[in-house]
C-alpha cells in the first residue's frame, strides 16, 4: 500500500517533533483548564517538553497557526459490532470513523455475538484489533447471568475499562433483569461497573400498550422515564449497600439527574450528544426511526435538565453510543426497527457546534472527553497535554463551518442522523503515538492503534 506523503514525513522513529503557533488547551492542578500558546515537543511515545527552553534535537516543527490543539479525545461508549454483526460495522471501519471524527481512543461495548463474557472472548477482541484499528482501543467485558464466576478474571485484564451490564433489553444477548444476578455481579466486582439503566418489567408492561400499529413517536413512552429512574434507583441503592461504584450510561431524564445529584459518592454518569441536540416529538416527526435509540430521545424539558447537569459539573463523561444499523434495518416498521444510530464520527463536530453556539465551553467539552474519562475509569497516561503523557492530539479549527453528509461517513452503515446539518467546528487533524493519522477528512496512515491500560 502507498501511504500519504504527510504520513511518511511523520514516521519520525522516536525523533522529537514540535507544534508551534497554535492555541493549546492545558490542564494543571493549580490553574485547571487554561489556554496558552506554548510550543509542544513530543515523539512517538510521549510528550517530551512543554514551553520554551527545550534544548534537545528536533526533527521537525509544524506551525498550526489558527488552529486549537486539544488532548486526544476519548469516546468511552461505542459498539463496533465485531464479532457477529459485521454487516453493520467492524473494528476497521468503526475506528476509521473515529479517526475522521477526531477521536484518538475508543472503549468498545461487549454486546456482540458472542457477547464478551469470558477471558477467551475478551482476548479474541484484542487479537482482532491488532493491526486493524486506526485509533487506540479498550474493550469492556460483559456481566451476564451464568458468567458471574468469570468476573474476577475479566477485571484482572488492565487493558479493559471493566464490566458493562444491561438492566433493560436492548441490542444483543446480555440482559440482567433480576435482582439476584445484579447483586452477585456487583458483589464480585472490584472495579466501577458501567450500566445501561432501564427496568425490564416496566418495558414489557409498556410494550403491551403500544397497539397493533404503533408510531415511533411512542418510543419515549414505551421506554419511559419511569423505567429509567426505577432501574437507576435500584442500581445505586444496591451499589451503596455493597459499597461499590457504578457509572450510569446515557442518562436521559430530569428525574434521573435529580436523583444522581444526591448520590455522587456512588454513581457517575454519562450524557450523549444526540440527547443534547434532538428532542421529541420533533425529531421523530422529521427523522422517524433514524433517531430511535435506547434510552430514547425525549422532550425538551428533559434536554434542558441534561444541559444544566453538563454545565454544573454533575456529568462526568460524554460518549457517542455509536450503534450502527443498516438503512434497510432502520426502515422496518416500528417497533421491529432496531434502536441505535452511528455517532463516533460526528460526536466532536456536534459538540464543537454547541461550543460555537454558547451552550458549552470548550474547556468543559474537553474535560468530559478526557479528564472525566480518566478519573472515572482510571485510564493511564492519556487525556492531557502534559509531560510524559502519550502523544495523542486532536487538532481543531473552531471557526470553520462544514456540512455533515451521509457520503462522508466511514461507518459501514453509510448514514448519519445529522445529515445536512451545518456545524461550526472542524476536526483538522488526529494524532496518535506522535503520528498524524488523519488530515482534513482523509485517513493518511495505516492502522496504528494500540490497546490502552487502566489503573
Amino acid at each position: 500500500m502507498t501511504y500519504h506523503p504527510f504520513y511518511i514525513i511523520h514516521q519520525n522513529m522516536n525523533k522529537v517533533i514540535s507544534f508551534t503557533d497554535c492555541e493549546v488547551l492545558l490542564w494543571s492542578s493549580s490553574k485547571g483548564w487554561h489556554r496558552d500558546t506554548l510550543p509542544i515537543y513530543f515523539d512517538t511515545e510521549k510528550i517530551i517538553h512543554i514551553g520554551l527552553g527545550y534544548a534537545g534535537p528536533l526533527h521537525k516543527n509544524y506551525s498550526l497557526k489558527g488552529l486549537t490543539l486539544l488532548p486526544g479525545l476519548i469516546d468511552s461508549q461505542v459498539h463496533f459490532r465485531e464479532p457477529g454483526f459485521t454487516h453493520k460495522e467492524d473494528l476497521e471501519t468503526g475506528t476509521k470513523a473515529a479517526a475522521l471524527g477526531g477521536i484518538t481512543t475508543i472503549f468498545e461495548m461487549p454486546n456482540t455475538q458472542p457477547a464478551t463474557t469470558t477471558v477467551e472472548l475478551l482476548n479474541d477482541k484484542y487479537e482482532r484489533a491488532k493491526n486493524r484499528s486506526h485509533v487506540n482501543y479498550a474493550f469492556y467485558s460483559g456481566g451476564a447471568k451464568g458468567f458471574e464466576d468469570e468476573i474476577s478474571n475479566l477485571e484482572a485484564d488492565k487493558r479493559s475499562p471493566g464490566l458493562k451490564i444491561f438492566l433493560g433489553s436492548s441490542f444483543g444477548p446480555m440482559l440482567v433483569d433480576d435482582d439476584i444476578t445484579l447483586s452477585q455481579i456487583l458483589s464480585k466486582s472490584q472495579r466501577r461497573v458501567t450500566v445501561h439503566c432501564e427496568d425490564e418489567a416496566i418495558l414489557n408492561q409498556n410494550k403491551l400498550k403500544l397497539g397493533s400499529h404503533p408510531s415511533v413517536t411512542e418510543h419515549p413512552h414505551w421506554r419511559s422515564p419511569e423505567s429509567c429512574l426505577l432501574a437507576t434507583q435500584k442500581l445505586v441503592h444496591l451499589a451503596k449497600k455493597l459499597n461499590k461504584k457504578v457509572h450510569v450510561l446515557h442518562v436521559t431524564t430530569r428525574e434521573e439527574v435529580d436523583f444522581l445529584k444526591k448520590h455522587q459518592d456512588t454513581a457517575t454518569f454519562e450524557v450523549l450528544p444526540q440527547h443534547l441536540t434532538f428532542y421529541a416529538p420533533d425529531c421523530y416527526l422529521n427523522l422517524g426511526t433514524l433517531v430511535q435509540q435506547n434510552p430514547p430521545i425525549r422532550e425538551l424539558h428533559h434536554q434542558i435538565s441534561l444541559w444544566e447537569a453538563i454545565n454544573s459539573g454533575l456529568v462526568k463523561t460524554l460518549g457517542s453510543d455509536h450503534a450502527p444499523h443498516t438503512l434497510d434495518e432502520k426502515k422496518k416498521p416500528y417497533p421491529l426497527s432496531p434502536s441505535g444510530m452511528p455517532g463516533v464520527q460526528t460526536l466532536v463536530p456536534i459538540l464543537l457546534n454547541h461550543v460555537a453556539n454558547g451552550k458549552l465551553t470548550l474547556e468543559r467539552f474537553v474535560e468530559l472527553m478526557t479528564l472525566g474519562v480518566v478519573n472515572t475509569f482510571g485510564l493511564l497516561n492519556k487525556g492531557l497535554i502534559q509531560k510524559n503523557f502519550h502523544s495523542d492530539f486532536t487538532c481543531v479549527d473552531l471557526k470553520k463551518s462544514h456540512t455533515l453528509l451521509n457520503e462522508k461517513m466511514a461507518s459501514k452503515c453509510g448514514w448519519t442522523p445529522f445529515h445536512g446539518m451545518t456545524v461550526q467546528g472542524y476536526v483538522h487533524q488526529t494524532w496518535i503515538h506522535g503520528t498524524c493519522i488523519m488530515q482534513e477528512g482523509e485517513i493518511i496512515s495505516p492502522p496504528l492503534g494500540q490497546s490502552v491500560l487502566f489503573n
